[in-house]
């Protein structure tokens, strides 16, 4: 259970779901509560079949590009550690003139950015057992829910803390995502000086 725990969080802490919710509210400010909830429910599809197939191509992806994993960790703790600063700093997506925007924006960069994605992958690459596996593999699934929870509950949790207390949480957000990006880099340094 702690092990499901940790990993849940992580995933949870990568998706990023307060930003998310920023952006959402943003997105979808002139739409009604059904079309709001139907797009969110849409935007989590969207975010848990991309997931899945991240988390299961990473060796894949490595084998095939030539890469190693530890290779892939300090580029993607290098992004991640990008996303975490622009999170911080209050910095915005621009915005779409596409009506159906979840896949794009929300689904993918806001939810499913680069570092996001690099993350992923290096997280299903680096599962050895099939009991590790299983435990990252549900814990995705669930952090993907949580997130998905979150959006359908984005009326309810905007009148609750307003959108000063959502800009808050997404600050939150980014100093978590800026310790893992630098225990990522560190992870991946190490062990390529090691060789």
């Amino acid at each position: 259970m702690a092990r499901f725990m940790h990993a849940w969080i992580q995933f949870f802490v990568l998706l990023t779901p307060f930003f998310a919710l920023s952006m959402f509210v943003l997105y979808t400010e002139d739409r009604t509560a059904r079309e709001k909830k139907l797009l969110a429910l849409k935007v989590t599809f969207a975010v848990l079949v991309l997931g899945l197939l991240l988390f299961f191509l990473g060796n894949a992806i490595f084998r095939l590009v030539g890469i190693t994993i530890d290779s892939f960790r300090v580029g993607a703790g290098s992004l991640l550690f990008l996303s975490a600063v622009a999170l911080v700093r209050g910095q915005e997506k621009p915005g779409t003139t596409n009506d159906d925007v979840a896949v794009v924006p929300l689904a993918i960069p806001v939810l499913l950015g680069p570092a996001t994605i690099g993350a992923i992958l290096v997280k299903g690459a680096q599962v050895a057992s099939a009991a590790d596996r299983s435990i990252s593999l549900l814990a995705l699934v669930a952090a993907v829910a949580s997130t998905g929870a979150i959006l359908l509950s984005s009326d309810l949790i905007e009148r609750a803390i307003r959108s000063r207390g959502i800009a808050i949480l997404s600050k939150l957000t980014g100093l978590m995502l800026s310790a893992m990006a630098s225990q990522m880099v560190f992870d991946g340094a190490r062990n390529l000086m090691a060789r």
